[in-house]
């Protein structure tokens, strides 16, 4: 574990047993060239998150790309949360055209300007799974935030990629399903890490979203200075708070208008009375 300036760095214990692997079967310097991939790639969203003004707590080195953990406290707009994803692969893709550049000129050695080549297109194109936590999960996350509730999208983004993580397990033990005796270790280890950390995010959906309604204060000022619209949510007195609040989008301000079945309006609610019942001690499961 390394830390510089702040930013922790470390390998993740899947890393570590990889690496042991490696050294046993002989391929060390493959290993070498993905992890100076894996890190160069793992540097973009660092850079990213730096000039989105994002704090970074750490990076951790996994298999398959890293984990950069940034300090989000409501400030994180869905497109930067996109922007800070999507420059991983974008770091790939500009080794992988400096690596092509380099052989069509002659510069280097051939074979291992391919292999960079391919070691850059593999951790690319696996990181842009719609799986969580790759990129391509964070992408789909963030992008489907802008068009559904934001509870909605926690809770199939979550079930998407506890899916895509069963399918990657089933892929990497498929040989023996067809009478080899043979299966992919490093992908089945990739499958395991990535199941269970899916699980894990799915039963804590409703922490996540409590910490989504909490962080929605810092928006109420920047929508006033802004002059936003608010977006309305219609509901019946009847309708359990909990069902209102997961009608919520992110970076948007919403006000509750409460109607009776005769269309009369009751009550005009901004959302930000509804979240303080939702905090309170005694807080009602009706709105009234």
């Amino acid at each position: 574990m390394i830390n510089v300036r702040g930013i922790t760095l470390s390998l993740h214990p899947f890393f570590v047993i990889l690496m042991l692997f490696s050294v046993v079967t002989g391929h060390f310097l493959e290993l070498i060239v993905l992890f100076s991939i894996v890190f160069i790639h793992e540097l973009g969203h660092l850079a990213a998150a730096l000039l989105c003004g994002v704090r970074i707590r750490s990076i951790q080195m996994l298999p398959f790309g890293g984990v950069v953990e940034i300090e989000d406290h409501g400030q994180l707009t869905a497109w930067r949360e996109i922007g800070i994803a999507a420059a991983g692969p974008l770091m790939n893709a500009m080794m992988i055209g400096g690596a092509l550049l380099f052989r069509e000129a002659g510069w280097g050695d051939g074979a291992f300007l391919s292999y960079v080549v391919y070691g850059n297109a593999m951790i690319a194109g696996f990181n842009l799974l719609p799986v969580l936590p790759l990129d391509g999960g964070k992408i789909l996350h963030a992008a489907a935030s802008l068009f559904f509730p934001y509870h909605q999208t926690l809770l199939w983004s979550s079930r998407i990629s506890v899916a895509g993580s069963a399918v990657v397990v089933l892929l990497s033990v498929s040989p023996l399903l067809q009478g080899e005796a043979k299966i992919h270790l490093n992908l089945l280890m990739i499958g395991i890490f990535l199941l269970y950390s899916n699980w894990m995010d799915y039963r804590h959906i409703p922490y996540r979203f409590t910490r989504f309604l909490m962080n929605r204060e810092k928006g109420y000022g920047e929508a006033a200075r802004k002059g936003s619209f608010a977006q309305p949510i219609i509901a019946d007195p009847a309708k359990h708070l909990d069902s209102i609040l997961r009608l919520f989008k992110r970076g948007k301000y919403h006000v509750v208008y409460v109607i009776n079945k005769q269309g009369g309006l009751i009550a005009m609610l901004p959302e930000q009375r509804l979240i303080s019942a939702y905090f309170a001690t005694e807080r009602p499961t009706l709105l009234r």
